[in-house]
């Protein structure tokens, strides 16, 4: 007799619609009950033995209550619309780049049920996006993605386990920086719109698209001075406030007279601090890549005067606390990523270690080594004191008397005098 609660396997009917006969199906079917529910689901196999394992198995899961209903059923799609709808919801700002991401993954997995999702077949999927020779950054990114959908789909049920997914290594640290001259050769090749935009991303070091281009005239307090980022406007969430510095307030008077100009020309209130004919700026790539290439300097990017930022803050000597508010780090570890030291910096030490050698490099010292003196001289073995062919004995009444400001007194080497009582040695400087 069968045990209550061992499962069964049996094979499904159907009616031949040709013949109109009751036939079975060639595979197996396991059914068991959970939790007070009938479940069945195929083992597909013809062999009763092999159907009979996959039942033991169903029943092991369920026992170590790693079971989750219709899981096998789950596919890539399902968990890709999870991931999505989830950045959705939470208003990431990072959506954009998740579905550059999803995009690349659905080329790959597309149609592809979870559960043959294999760390196997990840390392398929990096070694397909390097031959289309993606970056190992790009990649990662693309591997992120797809853990948070495994993260997400195992919390909503739909996931028995997650594939052990390996990040590969990244060297993507850029150092590229701003000199002065260079800012203001790209500057000059700016459209009039850009370039206070600009020049306040060498001053302040916030990112450009996302930080300074939102910025109103409310944000901005001439009679105290500030320049704000509310909280929740920045990347880790945190407010920021940063201090009208002279250049900084010349910049934006500048531009508080040519949207007050605009404002007359077109007769409509402008909110936006930076905009292109009274409406806020959305892209500016095409118009950077030609100033840069005119003046000379191709690879550099608006990232670029956030290192910026950060190597000024250092030479002027900011307290690296006060930095990382000013620019927004939250971490010293971010914020040493970004403290790159270029080749000015490293002349400049050099200088200062030069400076230090010249101090060093001081008159001879008058203290005379014990070693140096035995060497040279016998000591008397009864008074301990220095005798010679040019030097007579010195008198008991000679030692209280104050000596000659060119004689010079035996001590160690390390500069502590003999510690035997009355031992005293006179040495000449001749």
């Amino acid at each position: 007799m069968r045990e209550r609660g061992s499962g069964s396997l049996f094979r499904e009917k159907y009616r031949d619609k040709k013949t109109g006969k009751l036939k079975a199906c060639r595979t197996w079917t396991m059914k068991l009950w959970v939790g007070g529910r009938f479940l069945k689901r195929s083992a597909r196999t013809a062999s009763r033995a092999v159907a009979n394992k996959k039942l033991e198995q169903w029943k092991a899961s369920l026992r170590q209550g790693v079971y989750v209903p219709d899981a096998d059923q789950t596919r890539f799609d399902d968990l890709a619309s999870l991931l999505l709808d989830e950045y959705r919801a939470n208003g990431r700002k990072s959506l954009d780049r998740v579905e550059d991401a999803v995009d690349h993954l659905r080329d790959f997995f597309a149609g592809c049920r979870v559960q043959t999702l294999s760390t196997e077949r990840v390392l398929g999927y990096v070694r397909y996006r390097q031959e289309q020779t993606a970056a190992n950054v790009t990649v990662n990114r693309e591997l992120a993605a797809l853990k948070r959908m495994f993260r997400l789909g195992e919390k909503a049920g739909k996931v028995v386990r997650r594939p052990y997914i390996d990040m590969l290594q990244e060297h993507n640290a850029r150092t590229g920086f701003f000199e002065r001259g260079e800012f203001d050769a790209v500057l000059a090749h700016l459209p009039d719109d850009l370039r206070a935009v600009f020049e306040v991303a060498y001053d302040t070091g916030w990112r450009v698209k996302s930080e300074i281009l939102t910025r109103q005239w409310s944000h901005v307090d001439f009679r105290s001075g500030w320049l704000r980022l509310e909280p929740g406007e920045t990347k880790n969430g945190e407010g920021r406030q940063f201090p009208l510095t002279p250049d900084l307030r010349a910049v934006l008077e500048r531009q508080r007279d040519r949207t007050i100009a605009a404002e007359k020309t077109t007769g409509t209130m402008i909110p936006w601090m930076f905009h292109r004919s009274g409406k806020s700026i959305k892209s500016f790539r095409r118009a950077w890549v030609t100033a840069c290439r005119k003046a000379g300097i191709p690879e550099r990017i608006p990232h670029d005067f956030r290192r910026t930022a950060v190597r000024n803050l250092e030479r002027a000597g900011v307290p690296r606390s006060t930095a990382m508010k000013m620019v927004g780090h939250r971490t010293e570890s971010i914020y040493r990523r970004y403290a790159i030291v270029d080749e000015t910096m490293l002349k400049e030490g050099a200088v200062k270690l030069q400076a230090l050698h010249d101090t060093q490099q001081g008159p001879a010292s008058n203290v005379v080594s014990l070693m140096d003196v035995t060497r040279s001289r016998r000591l008397g073995s009864s008074t301990g004191r220095v005798t010679g062919s040019g030097r007579g004995r010195i008198g008991r009444g000679a030692r209280g008397k104050s000596r000659k400001p060119e004689d010079k007194f035996m001590v160690g080497r390390d500069g502590i005098e003999p510690p035997t009582p009355g031992f005293s040695v006179l040495c000449s400087t001749n």
